[in-house]
């Protein structure tokens, strides 16, 4: 018999014992660090991706159920913006939009001392469209004015408006009225140049 197991045995019964614990002692600690430790770690990475994806679910779940109102909204929306663009006219339109505006002060009996188009400011999606304007008429031809204005189809403001003193003209008061007539442009999108080549290039 091997010497070691022999002293081993030679042991009291209580050493006997506490070695035993000892050696079982190790064995787990070896198979908790080596195994289950792993086991473990593995598990509470699993817990969480479920525990997300559990997440991902219920809020899928809620959009499905509330989906017909999600696409109702979202029609609403899309007749307000068309309703809105709508109001933008396009580039061959402003032509007949600003003689529109002068139309529209000469029925006031307002008399067009200046019409100048200002150059257009780009945006985003539109470009505002600046009209320099004086007139000449009284208060409440102006009035009668810039309440049509407010009144048309198409989207247009008055800005930097100015009053000098009244004049008597032909035994009438008369007021220069200088401001701006300011409208909006959609910005037609162009579409992407194919292959990759861009507009602009010299022509032939």
């Amino acid at each position: 018999m091997n010497a070691r197991v022999e002293k081993i045995l030679n042991l009291p019964a209580y050493q006997r014992f506490l070695l035993l614990l000892v050696v079982m002692a190790l064995f787990a600690a070896v198979f908790y660090f080596m195994f289950y430790q792993q086991q473990i770690e593995q598990y509470d990475r699993l817990l969480q991706k479920q525990q997300a994806e559990q997440v991902k679910l219920d809020k899928n779940r809620k959009i499905a159920r509330n989906l017909s109102v999600y696409r109702a909204e979202y029609e609403k929306m899309q007749v307000k913006l068309d309703e809105a663009l709508g109001e933008l006219p396009l580039e061959k339109e402003i032509p007949n939009l600003l003689t529109g505006i002068g139309n529209l002060a000469k029925e006031k009996g307002l008399e067009i001392v200046r019409f100048k188009p200002e150059n257009e400011v780009p945006k985003d999606f539109y470009a505002e469209v600046p009209v320099d304007l004086k007139l000449a008429g009284s208060f409440h031809q102006a009035a009668a004015f810039f309440d049509a204005v407010s009144k048309m189809e198409r989207i247009v403001n008055i800005q930097g408006l100015s009053l000098d003193r009244p004049k008597e003209v032909d035994g009438r008061t008369s007021l220069a009225i200088d401001c701006k007539a300011v409208t909006f442009r959609f910005v037609e999108q162009a579409p992407p140049a194919k292959n990759g080549k861009k507009k602009g290039g010299k022509r032939k």
